[in-house]
């Protein structure tokens, strides 16, 4: 029956939040010292709806020089996709590999265009291995240790 067909169709792609602050400037923008750069990853997965999906990729960059922030930027990127009829061992892999797979470029791209924005060169995130940090996430879940969230999808919600 054509009603049991595989379905997977991206609904939307949308940037849900994006923030910069410069708490120490214009004074830490006098500073001749290379800041250090501290990039944190994070992937979420909600149900919003029968069949719909929410995956919200998070990227927060910290640069600092000393102990004193240069900026902080933090860029939420979202996608809606309609995911129905699928076994069950492929809702996983399809919501923690193949849809943040879709949403990252988007996330890289207002990221940098927000950082540049601020003044800043841009800072370019590298690409992601998905599958990698998906199998990660499966590994520690079934060993019973807690998956850092920070680096893992969470299962859906």
């Amino acid at each position: 029956m054509a009603d049991q067909d595989p379905v997977f169709n991206i609904q939307r792609v949308y940037l849900k939040e994006a923030s910069l602050e410069q708490p120490n400037s214009p004074a830490i923008l006098l500073e001749q010292e290379q800041p250090g750069v501290d990039i944190q990853l994070n992937v979420n997965a909600e149900n919003v709806a029968d069949g719909m999906f929410e995956i919200t990729v998070t990227a927060t960059v910290q640069t600092k020089i000393k102990e004193k922030t240069v900026f902080l930027a933090e860029c939420r990127q979202a996608g809606i996709f309609e995911i129905r009829n699928l076994p069950d061992e492929q809702m996983g892999p399809i919501i923690g590999i193949a849809c943040p797979q879709i949403v990252y470029p988007y996330l890289r791209g207002n990221l940098a265009d927000l950082i540049t924005r601020a003044g800043f060169p841009p800072v370019h995130l590298a690409e992601i291995n998905f599958q990698a940090m998906y199998e990660q996430q499966q590994q520690a879940q079934a060993g019973g240790d807690a998956p850092d969230a920070a680096a893992n999808p969470p299962a859906v919600q």
